[in-house]
């Protein structure tokens, strides 16, 4: 699996001009599952986005997580959008391909997982709509936007 995150002063989603999700300071996953992508994938992206040091102490470095935005136990928000594109391969010519994507059925499982697991392990979860078509409205903070790929441990199937 993979995910870019942008850390955010602001981001919402909207579906045909009707606002699905919205969140204040904290994190806008692009998620994407990969063909083979496992839960057990999904559950180390999420310990890792929730974990991950990316948001200003006082001294202006990055010492805090989305669980803890200010060292003093404000939470960050999670707006998980889903993005197939992110599987992107454009080495063969100008159209890319998506091959890598974890087909439709499978992708919506493993979206639908990670945000149910993300619910359950942090208060402020919002959400894009699978396979809509969305219009994501963001202020990226710092600029930060970070990219993550969890991959099998090796001997393990994808």
């Amino acid at each position: 699996m993979m995910a870019v995150l942008q850390r955010v002063s602001h981001a919402r989603v909207e579906v045909t001009g009707r606002r699905v999700g919205e969140i204040g300071p904290g994190l806008l996953v692009l998620l994407c599952a990969e063909r083979g992508d496992t839960e057990a994938q999904s559950d180390k992206l999420l310990a890792k986005i929730l974990k991950l040091r990316i948001f200003s102490d006082a001294d202006g470095k990055m010492n805090h997580n989305v669980q803890n935005l200010d060292g003093l136990g404000q939470m960050g928000g999670l707006l998980v959008v889903s993005q197939f594109t992110l599987a992107a391969d454009a080495s063969g010519g100008n159209r890319p391909s998506f091959t890598a994507a974890a087909g439709p059925d499978e992708g919506r499982r493993l979206y639908d997982y990670f945000v149910q697991q993300a619910r359950c392990a942090h208060p402020v979860v919002e959400t894009g709509e699978f396979a809509a078509d969305m219009q994501v409205h963001l202020i990226n903070d710092g600029p930060v936007t970070i990219p993550l790929r969890v991959v099998p441990l090796e001997g393990t199937p994808r």
